[in-house]
């Protein structure tokens, strides 16, 4: 029976809850000392003087790094990816934006380094600063791509004609919040040099490979010369996607000290240091006929960035596919402002613009008072129209169909207000989810050692998804062998190169080469059966083969067929609201979402990643947002008691349906990905869901109680 699509329990699990996972920075490591970064009270300027006296004469000291005594890096900020960010180590005296780290004390405590990281004092000559999209010392402009992977803007068809023949229209902005990831576990790293040329790092990190390729490039290394080692992640969601200032921060100290350092990142810092989710601005114009076909749809977005640097929130990506039409025009801008650099969080893009799209296509729905499900079933898409391919597989339909018999849909009434529970009222919205299918080559080893044991290596991550558990799933499908009888291992840049752990991407890229290296395995041990009849026992093959290991390695390429269809997961997220209005709360009741992406590798790790998603989107509607001090630019929400994200008491049973859909052309496995997706759609759900319980059409998110309350009420 095959071990793929089971619910083991993670391989990992016990590990965790018995406090026997060693996360990067827990490494024992000899001698370690220990760093703290001291970070800019300034916004934007120039450093006149960092006092450093106090901090170097007190207790445990042995370095205080700045910019007047920090190695000089001539390829600090050489880029070898597209992913990879403009870092601040120390370098020079500029001041780009606030709580910029301007130095790093390393004492032989982490106490005393805190002290003495207290003790430092700057001054700075400011400048004034932009710090929202309408600021006026802003700069908006085109990036030449929306992102590493598409156009900046898009058209097919006359959008003007699409709206002027429409019956229906609707015209409105949706806006969005800077939101931060806040994984539990932070950002860290330990560095330690061996010699002057060879260096080894334990970072919590989605990318070894990027990280090994990061410091070899500002070092001046041979790759093979940097091991990067991070056996288990405390939760990536994006911003442990590339190496941050941090990190060579940490070999540069010790370097310094000539010991091992370990520079963990605080609560705070991680507000600035680390990236975030931009703000949007996004004008969504549709229009349709009035049978509710879709004539036009307009979609322009306006998101942040630094000066020092770029990162564009592709907000419009999904509208040029998930909806028939003959007139589609997405476009993207960017405006530099006085802020550190965004980055990628959960499902970057579809998060913000189904958001928008999706609440757009409700309100269009009560314009033409069509049933919003119905308006979607008469746009569905059959291909990808911008594209002009056809789709790998979709189930989109079946997931309409499944998520809204199993919610109940069927009795929902048109009207808003029209529903009550007691003295609440009761709201009930649907949205679409979609995310593409990102498949990278990657490469995987597997071996029986000499003890007839089998192991499988990947240099991957496992950053929380269930990684361990569903490679080892795969394997021993491949391999005809039981689940126990394999031990696979990651998180070292000794082991096969493989990509970043993003983008959904790590089963369908990581686990077919996995699949195809146990292959080549299979293949070996079935030549040695067959030239020794009646020899079973993996260790007497082994030893029949005159090796010491029999071992078989795969790197994978992508397919052709990536260049032939459109390849995407989609899925339906159905909520209900329950609001006070007297009071303006709002409680989720119940949730119901259905996903149709590929082969499920594993039951029970899916439906976990799925419900994290849909978790996530609750809090992009209802609670999250980082508020940034107008005058200087530092945030305020700068911990978890003032940065909001959702809680046990927020959060109902959410019941997952997994749409059974057969897709042969997106990877050896089938599969599509399932970490992003969740935390697409379902936020446009929950907003829509208020607007039918109350009436109120909140698009700015997020939808706190006093955008609920009578006017006079907040």
């Amino acid at each position: 029976m095959s071990e793929v699509g089971k619910p083991h329990d993670r391989v990992d699990g016990r590990l965790k809850v018995t406090g026997g996972a060693v996360y990067a920075v827990e490494t024992p490591v000899a001698n370690v000392a220990h760093a703290v970064i001291v970070t800019s009270g300034a916004a934007r300027g120039t450093i006149q003087e960092v006092d450093v006296r106090a901090a170097k004469a007190a207790p445990g000291v042995l370095a205080v790094l700045t910019h007047e005594n920090a190695a000089k890096l001539p390829d600090a900020n050489k880029k070898g990816g597209p992913i990879d960010k403009t870092l601040q180590l120390l370098q020079d005296a500029a001041i780009l934006y606030p709580d910029q780290p301007i130095a790093v004390v390393v004492a032989d405590t982490l106490e005393r380094a805190q002290h003495a990281a207290d003790l430092v004092r700057a001054s700075f000559d400011t400048k004034g600063v932009a710090l929202t999209l309408d600021s006026s010392g802003g700069e908006t402009y085109a990036p030449k791509k929306a992102g590493p992977r598409g156009e900046t803007d898009s058209t097919r068809g006359d959008v003007a004609a699409g709206m002027a023949a429409a019956k229906f229209k609707v015209e409105q902005t949706y806006t969005t919040p800077v939101e931060n990831h806040n994984p539990m576990e932070l950002h860290g790293t330990i560095a330690a040099w061996q010699g002057n040329d060879h260096l080894t790092v334990y970072d919590a990190t989605q990318g070894i490979f990027g990280v090994r390729q990061r410091l070899a490039t500002i070092f001046g290394l041979a790759k093979e010369n940097v091991r990067v080692i991070d056996k288990f992640v405390g939760g990536g969601f994006g911003c442990k996607g590339s190496a941050w200032s941090h990190v060579p921060l940490a070999a540069m100290a010790a370097k310094a000290v000539n010991r091992p350092v370990k520079l963990v990142v605080t609560r705070p810092q991680m507000f600035s240091l680390v990236g975030h989710r931009p703000v949007t601005s996004q004008l969504v114009r549709l229009g349709c006929d009035d049978k509710g076909k879709l004539t036009a749809i307009e979609h322009k977005t306006t998101s942040e960035t630094c000066r020092f640097d770029e990162f564009v929130e592709p907000c419009g990506m999904q509208t040029r596919h998930l909806y028939s039409c003959p007139n589609v025009a997405t476009t993207h801008r960017v405006v530099k402002l006085d802020i550190s650099t965004p980055t990628f969080t959960r499902a970057p893009g579809e998060a913000t613009g189904t958001y928008a799209l999706e609440s757009a296509m409700d309100e269009l729905a009560y314009a033409a008072n069509i049933d919003p499900l119905e308006l979607r079933l008469r746009n569905y898409a059959e291909t990808d129209e911008q594209e002009k391919k056809p789709f790998s597989s979709k189930e989109l339909r079946k997931a309409y169909q499944q998520g809204a018999a199993t919610f109940g849909w069927a009795r929902r009434k048109m009207a808003p207000r029209s529903m009550r529970d007691g003295t609440l009222l009761v709201g009930w919205g649907l949205a679409t989810a979609t995310y593409p299918t990102h498949v990278s080559p990657s490469s995987a080893l597997a071996k029986v050692k000499a003890d007839g044991t089998i192991q499988v290596l990947a240099g991957t991550q496992d950053i929380g998804t269930g990684t361990y558990t569903i490679m080892t799933q795969i394997a021993a499908d491949e391999l005809g062998v039981p689940f126990d009888a394999v031990k696979f291992d990651l998180g070292d840049t000794a082991y096969p190169e493989t990509p970043v752990s993003g983008g959904s991407m790590t089963a369908a890229s990581t686990g077919s080469a996995v699949k195809l290296a146990c292959a080549k395995l299979r293949t070996l041990l079935d030549a040695l059966r067959k030239a020794n009849p009646g020899v079973t026992d993996l260790a007497d093959l082994v030893r029949k083969s005159g090796q010491p290991e029999l071992v078989a390695e795969h790197k994978t390429e992508l397919s052709k067929d990536h260049d032939k269809y459109s390849m995407h997961a989609h899925g339906a997220v159905f909520a209900e609201v329950k609001v006070d209005e007297e009071l303006g709360i709002i409680r989720v009741s119940r949730v119901v979402a259905a996903y149709a992406a590929g082969k499920i590798l594993n039951a029970k790790t899916a439906r976990s990643q799925l419900i994290g998603g849909v978790v996530w989107s609750l809090g992009m509607a209802l609670e999250e947002e980082t508020v940034r001090d107008p005058r200087t630019g530092r945030v305020i929400t700068r911990d978890l008691a003032d940065y909001h994200v959702p809680v046990h008491a927020d959060v109902p049973d959410i019941e997952i349906i997994t749409v059974e859909e057969n897709d042969p052309y997106v990877n050896e496995l089938g599969a599509k990905g399932i970490g992003e997706i969740g935390n697409t759609g379902a936020s446009a759900a929950f907003a829509n869901a208020v607007f039918h319980a109350t009436g109120k059409r909140v698009r700015d998110l997020p939808i706190r109680l006093d955008k609920l309350l009578p006017e006079g009420r907040a």
